[in-house]
């Protein structure tokens, strides 16, 4: 087996053990990655990858809006709809025109989201074991 096989068996793995916390920083981790290639691949004029880690970046975004829950998320469900398709426009914008300062930007806010949600699944597996 190939370690390239191996790995996607080990991820496979894990998001299918995952707790609803986690698959959400799984969703986050890959979005950081994808805009991070888009944002190399901008610097180095390497259109196919651009546009490929773009496309896998709007996927997950669109997947992170497609599973917010109103009713229990309220207000917070609320502003995370509105960055998400914030971050959607300027993913196709940003297709569109190339702008790597916007593209920093995303990189940015994904990664900030990341770490919040991060910290916050933490917290939830820190507080299940002090309920067990």
């Amino acid at each position: 087996m190939s370690y390239a096989s191996q790995s996607s068996s080990y991820r496979e793995m894990e998001i299918q053990s995952a707790s609803p916390e986690r698959l959400v920083v799984i969703v986050f981790e890959q979005l950081v990655v994808n805009l991070e290639r888009a944002r190399i691949a901008m610097d180095r004029k390497d259109i196919e990858l651009r546009v490929t880690s773009l496309r896998r970046a709007r996927g997950l975004v669109g997947e992170l809006l497609a599973t917010l829950d109103f009713e229990k998320g309220g207000a917070l469900a609320n502003q995370l709809a509105d960055l998400y398709q914030f971050m959607l426009y300027e993913l196709v914008d940003i297709g569109q025109r190339g702008d790597v300062a916007t593209m920093r930007k995303l990189v940015n806010i994904a990664t900030a989201l990341r770490d919040g949600f991060s910290s916050a699944a933490g917290n939830v597996g820190v507080a299940k074991l002090k309920t067990a």
